[in-house]
């Protein structure tokens, strides 16, 4: 792999993070109205830290199987094209059955982490992410003929690759969160989110079609 392309992954990672971050299904909503009820901005500030915590656990619970088994390059090709086939599949869901789960939505205000976690996970977030992540993984493929201890270090670069990932994705998807839940609570008021509302899942579902299909493509090409 070149390192342009190396780049442009992590560029993606950052990208997805920013996307994340700006849809209000992720919570950014959750800050702004906690910044209202306490009335002062720093818990605005104080909700995001939860908000990322759940967020970067969804990422980690999906990318590092992923990134472990990327290690026996062998396999690499048909576990790059089976992600994006399922996110591929997945979106295709989201798309057609945007109904979200009721118990999510029984999870209580001071149970931001938590929440945040499993609306990621329902959305299908992190699995969004996995090709990009792969990717990345199999960016140098060890011959898993190589004795035991290579082919050890070669899973451990996987898994630190995977929480890479996760982090850096994560901080993205923060700072935008962060940045568009400050906008609306210090200058553009709540009358923002009756005028200019918009339904995401649409849109949520044909990025995830969208992304698996890249993935599958890129892969057969490798």
């Amino acid at each position: 792999m070149t390192g342009g392309a190396y780049a442009s992954l992590w560029a993606m990672v950052v990208a997805l993070g920013v996307y994340h971050g700006l849809n209000p299904g992720m919570g950014w909503p959750l800050a702004v109205a906690n910044g209202l009820t306490a009335k002062r901005g720093a818990a605005v500030f104080a909700t995001a830290a939860p908000l990322a915590a759940g967020h970067f656990v969804a990422m980690a619970i999906v990318l590092v199987p992923f990134a472990l088994l990327a290690a026996y390059a062998d396999w690499s090709t048909p576990i790059r094209i089976a992600a994006g086939a399922a996110v591929t599949l997945f979106g295709a869901y989201r798309f057609v059955d945007r109904r979200h789960p009721r118990f999510i939505a029984r999870v209580r205000p001071t149970q931001v982490a938590w929440w945040s976690l499993l609306i990621a996970t329902a959305h299908g977030a992190g699995l969004m992410l996995v090709p990009v992540a792969l990717g990345l993984c199999t960016a140098t493929p060890v011959d898993p003929s190589l004795p035991h201890a290579a082919l050890m270090r070669s899973m451990n670069a996987s898994l630190t690759t995977a929480v890479a990932d996760s982090l850096v994705h994560t901080l993205a998807m923060s700072g935008a969160g962060l940045a568009m839940a400050w906008s609306v609570y210090r200058y553009l008021g709540l009358r923002i989110l009756t005028r200019s509302w918009l339904d995401l899942d649409k849109v949520w579902g044909a990025s995830l079609v969208l992304t698996g299909a890249t993935s599958v493509a890129l892969a057969l090409s490798a």
